[in-house]
């Protein structure tokens, strides 16, 4: 977490470091989120869930400092200091897929841990006929997936540990709002 006197350049993005509650107890750059010092940080996941009951992924960025290259849920994101979960929300599912008139449901929130990171992950699904418009820049593509299709590729390091722990804990949740 940031101490006194520590000097970080303007364009370090802050994530709010929070108890189990979700009050927010202080701030800490994402280096430091990411470092193995495990201050747990918030994030959203967003699963798009299509009529036909069609389940659209993305594919990280080989960019990405996570599991790059792994197929993941259609939007995840860190919350930015001072911004609200919904904030959060909407913000990264413009920026990946330029996606931003849905009703989100709420389906679950939890503590993920993995070796270099503690998130506290809140869960939404979006279900409609929705255009979506991957960012490049964010994701290297995206695609609908059946899931059959998912369940044929779990453990097969196909996906992002997070995504597989998640889809294992949600599945008969979003299978039921369909």
């Amino acid at each position: 977490m940031e101490t006194a006197g520590q000097a970080l350049s303007d364009d370090e993005e802050y994530f709010p470091v929070i108890e189990p509650t979700g009050i927010v107890v202080g701030k800490a750059t994402r280096a430091y989120c990411h470092s193995g010092a495990k201050p747990l940080h918030p994030v959203i996941h967003l699963h798009i869930i299509d009529r036909y009951g069609h389940m659209y992924l993305q594919k990280r960025s080989m960019k990405k400092d996570i599991q790059p290259g792994k197929w993941d849920t259609a939007v995840g994101g860190h919350v930015d200091f001072g911004e609200t979960i919904m904030e959060a929300l909407y913000r990264e599912s413009s920026e990946e897929l330029r996606f931003t008139e849905y009703n989100p449901i709420h389906v679950c929130s939890y503590v993920f841990e993995s070796e270099i990171e503690k998130e506290f992950v809140s869960v939404f699904t979006a279900i409609g006929s929705f255009e979506l418009h991957p960012d490049l820049d964010e994701v290297d593509e995206g695609r609908w997936w059946t899931w059959e299709e998912i369940d044929a590729q779990l453990g097969k390091k196909v996906f992002t540990p997070n995504f597989e722990s998640e889809y294992r804990k949600i599945k008969q949740s979003l299978l039921a709002l369909l």
